[in-house]
């Protein structure tokens, strides 16, 4: 067996680095990073983001009971009145009332209570769709009413004011660094508009259409056959004016 000379000694290990220096490169290519990233997981658009959604919540109202008079004033039966016609209208389910028991008021809110009941099934609501709950009150300090509610398919949105970034320069807020919308824009209207929508089916289809008003539609055509004009004119709309500026 002979020897390596120095020289050969340097070439083998030349030789060596090289080959472990190319291994090193293409173990690189084949490396794959295990970091999921997220950037595009949050959309920009706010209605997307607070999306609004139709789900069954429920719709009441509180009738106050004092100690020593039962029955319901007249803005109160107004209001029974005014939930059993929302009930004959959107109602999903049945009409709870949670009237309380063992308390100073207890006898009274029992005499409300038969009077609310009256004012339902003469608004249309019948007698099965009526439930009595009773409840003892949380804090003796506050006077106990009588809660009245009832399930109804409604449009919601939220919950608002979540900021999980901050609105200022920071190094971590991808937001700010990109130029797009803080995660709360735009929120608080889409609540509102889910609040002030009144049939929350109509997000998802049109209405049906209604019967055309004869007598009008029999009016125009006939100004229309005649060639006059199908406008309609109203002499008294120039009363209701303060100023005659810009005439």
């Amino acid at each position: 067996m002979t020897s390596r000379t120095p020289l050969q000694r340097v070439k083998a290990a030349g030789l060596f680095g090289a080959l472990l220096g190319l291994a090193t490169t293409l173990g690189a290519c084949n490396w794959q990073s295990t970091e999921v990233v997220t950037t595009a997981s949050v959309p920009n658009d706010y209605r997307h983001r607070h999306p609004i959604a139709v789900t069954e919540a429920d719709q009441s109202i509180t009738v106050f009971v004092g100690r020593g008079r039962g029955g319901l004033s007249g803005p109160q039966r107004a209001d029974v009145a005014g939930l059993a016609y929302n009930w004959m209208r959107e109602g999903t389910g049945a009409i709870v009332a949670e009237v309380p028991i063992e308390t100073a008021n207890a006898r009274a809110a029992a005499a409300s209570y038969q009077e609310i009941r009256s004012v339902l099934m003469a608004g249309g609501v019948p007698s099965r769709a009526i439930t009595l709950r009773h409840y003892h009150p949380d804090d003796s300090r506050t006077l106990p009413t009588i809660r009245l509610s009832y399930p109804k398919i409604a449009a919601v949105a939220g919950p608002c004011g979540l900021w999980p970034q901050d609105l200022g320069p920071n190094i971590d807020n991808a937001a700010y660094n990109e130029n797009r919308p803080y995660h709360n824009f735009g929120c608080a209207t889409q609540r509102n508009l889910a609040a002030m929508i009144d049939n929350p089916a109509d997000l998802e289809q049109p209405r049906s259409e209604t019967p055309a008003y004869t007598p009008r539609r029999s009016t125009a055509f006939e100004k229309y056959r005649k060639g006059t004009s199908t406008a309609t004119n109203y002499p008294e709309a120039d009363k209701a004016k303060l100023s005659d500026t810009g005439k």
